[in-house]
Formats: structure tokens, C-alpha cells, sequence
């Protein structure tokens, strides 16, 4: 048996400066990204309204689109801008007054705190995601039948994916944050990482997309998110986060991106990026943080997705009813909140019929819309399938 001569663990100590160099300078191929309207510091932009209209009029396979997004985050410049994602930013601007109401009533009790920033110049609101859904399901369903994030979700993570977010209000003299990369790699330190073997560093960013959604306009003076576009390809980047020479390159060598209220931005998650500093004088630089996991992973934040889906499905049956939502509006709304993976479960209780499978929740709700079940029909049905998946 032929041993291969590359070592199967990164070290702290090998990152070569030199080699994210080499992977930073090199061009965005316009070629992989054709149907961006605008490549501005080597991001791809795309006008979604453009996008929109050539996918209803078959100029557009979403497949297509999808598939150059992939390549985007993955072989490209690791970013990409959702220009006018929200069409129409009424629901983003009541989900900023909702968002606002979680922070004025968590900063009272006292709650808070950032991974990389330091407290007191910014606000967050953890699980901002169920707390939407709690405080107003049928803004919820407004806002996550969004056809954009669901096309960035499936294209990076497949069916199945989970939504978590958390909202980041950062007032004017808000300070930037450390350069990192993000979940799940990201959250250890280097000695952590290490400990990891070489293939898991290329696993860790396939499970999780990044994203963003502007919930004010955004002028470089509000400190927009800093991104050193192509940095997603360097081997070594989970193991830099604590080095100096590092983070004065990506000082030196980073881009920043004016936004609109109603833009949504991707990337990959091994992207090295940081939040920047809010020199503005009155914009509280509020944005709505997405954080979208594979069904083969685990999130980072706990979300009660049963409780989540027994809350709005009252409002999803009305707004399916009267026509104010199209089914593939639905079906991105139960993406955003139900449980779309059958497993774990107990195969004992809950064994495959009719497929490899048991039914998700999932497919379960969609059913309940469709044959246009009560909240009591279908909250007896979660109880049944929550009961077969203990042990």
C-alpha cells in the first residue's frame, strides 16, 4: 500500500503567510459568476430583482444558479451580496421593530454579549429566530418565505438545512471585531483545532453557510463586515486566529462593502472576516445574522423547533387559506421553522415504511397545510412522532 506523503493533521506552526498571499491575490473569475450584475472588489453582486425575472421567464434554471453559488463560496472569492434580496422591506423594517422591543426588554435584564467584540458598544439577541416566531408568527412566516435564503440554503447545504439567527444592533463607536472564522472550527481555539484531522478542516465549513440580512442601509462609516475575499481556501485558517502577523495582513488586505436595507450577504463560513467599527453618528448598524446548518450537523444555538411549529401554524393555515402565501412560500416558512431531518430517532417505535426514512416534521406539516388539518389534528401528531423518537 502506497503511503501518501502529506500529513494527516495541520500544525499551528506551518501556516505560511506566504500561502494565504497567494490564495488572497488572486482575481474572482467572472467566468464562474455570470449571472452577477457587478464584480466590486472582487465580490460577486447580484440584483435580485434581475435574478427573479429571468428564473419566471426560463432565462434561468435555479439549479444553474445555485450551482454558481456554490462555486462562489467554495472555489471562488468565498462571498457573495444579495442585492434587494427583499424586495419589499415593510416586513424587514417590522421585524427591526420587533428586533428592537427583544433588545430594549433583554438590555434591562441585563443580557448580552458577542463572541468577538467587546460588550457594551453593541446589542445581540440570541435565538432571535424562535423568538420571531413566538412574538409574531405571521411576521415570521413574511419574512422566511424569502425566496432567496432558501435558494443560498439549499445551494450550499441541500434540503433539510436549519435556520438559526441572532440579531446584532451596533451603535455608533461600536469597535470591530477580531478577524475569525466562524462555526464549527472557528469556535475553538488553535490548540483545539489542531487536535482535529486534516479532512475535518475541510469538512467543518461545508456544514454551515454564513449569512446576513441588512436591516438599515449600511454606508462604509456604519462598519459593515470586513471580508478577505479567497481566504475560505486557506488549509491553515482555523490555526491563525491568535497570530499577529495574521490579523495585521487581513487589516491591511480586507474589503468592505457599502449595503441596502434589504440586502442579504453569503459566504462561507471559513471565510476570515470581522465586523467593523461603527464611526457613523447616529446609524445603529442593525443586522439580522444567519446562520444555516446542515441537516448532517448540529447548530450551534438550540432551538425548540416543535414549539416553533405549534405557534405558527395557526397563522400558516390562515395565510395558506386565503392565498396570501403560494406553496413554495410555505414550504420555504416550515424549512425556516419545522425539524426537516428524520433522524435520530428510535427505529424500535418509528421504523421506515414505505422508504428508507420515517416521515420528518417536516413532511408532516406540509401535509396538515395541504389537507388542511386544525392545530389539534396536527399537534396530536407531533406528540405521536416525539413519543417514537425516544429510546
Amino acid at each position: 500500500m502506497q503511503v501518501r506523503s502529506e500529513p494527516g493533521w495541520l500544525r499551528r506552526e506551518d501556516a505560511s503567510l506566504d500561502a494565504l498571499k497567494a490564495l488572497v491575490g488572486s482575481p474572482t473569475d467572472a467566468l464562474g459568476c455570470p449571472s452577477a450584475s457587478l464584480i466590486q472588489k472582487g465580490v460577486p453582486l447580484y440584483d435580485c430583482e434581475a435574478l427573479r425575472t429571468r428564473v419566471r421567464a426560463g432565462d434561468l434554471g435555479e439549479a444553474a444558479l445555485m450551482a454558481e453559488w456554490a462555486w462562489v463560496w467554495r472555489e471562488g472569492p468565498g462571498i457573495l451580496v444579495l442585492q434587494r434580496a427583499f424586495a419589499h422591506t415593510d416586513v424587514v423594517d417590522e421585524a427591526s421593530v420587533r428586533f428592537d422591543e427583544m433588545i430594549q426588554r433583554e438590555r434591562a435584564s441585563g443580557a448580552g454579549g458577542d463572541h468577538f467584540a467587546k460588550a457594551g458598544a453593541n446589542d445581540r439577541v440570541w435565538n432571535a429566530l424562535e423568538k420571531l416566531c413566538e412574538a409574531d408568527p405571521a411576521l415570521f412566516a413574511r419574512y422566511y418565505a424569502n425566496d432567496m435564503i432558501a435558494l443560498a440554503a439549499r445551494a450550499w447545504l441541500g434540503p433539510g438545512y436549519q435556520i438559526t439567527s441572532q440579531v446584532n444592533n451596533v451603535r455608533p463607536g461600536g469597535a470591530p471585531q477580531a478577524p475569525h472564522r466562524d462555526y464549527h472550527l472557528g469556535f475553538c481555539t488553535s490548540t483545539q483545532a489542531q487536535a482535529y484531522p486534516r479532512h475535518v478542516h475541510a469538512l467543518s465549513p461545508m456544514l454551515t453557510l454564513q449569512g446576513a440580512v441588512a436591516h438599515v442601509d449600511m454606508p462604509l462609516s456604519a462598519g459593515p463586515t470586513l471580508y478577505l475575499p479567497h481566504s475560505q481556501k486557506f488549509e491553515h485558517g482555523y490555526l491563525v486566529a491568535d497570530q499577529e502577523v495574521f490579523t495585521r495582513y487581513f487589516e491591511a488586505n480586507c474589503v468592505q462593502l457599502p449595503l441596502t436595507k434589504g440586502d442579504v450577504v453569503f459566504f462561507n463560513p471559513a471565510l476570515l472576516h470581522g465586523a467593523g467599527r461603527n464611526v457613523s453618528a447616529d446609524i445603529q448598524r442593525m443586522a439580522n445574522l444567519l446562520q444555516i446548518s446542515s441537516a448532517f450537523g448540529r447548530a450551534m444555538e438550540s432551538v425548540n423547533r416543535d414549539r416553533m411549529v405549534r405557534c405558527l401554524y395557526p397563522h400558516l393555515l390562515a395565510l395558506h387559506q386565503d392565498g396570501r402565501l403560494s406553496g413554495p412560500e410555505l414550504e420555504r416558512v416550515v424549512a425556516a421553522s419545522a425539524e426537516g431531518y428524520a433522524f435520530p430517532t428510535n427505529l424500535d417505535l418509528d421504523p421506515p415504511v414505505g422508504g428508507l426514512a420515517p416521515a420528518s416534521p417536516q413532511v408532516v406539516v406540509l401535509q396538515a397545510l395541504e389537507a388542511g388539518w386544525s392545530a389539534h389534528q396536527l399537534e396530536a401528531r407531533l406528540d405521536e412522532m416525539a413519543g417514537k423518537r425516544l429510546s
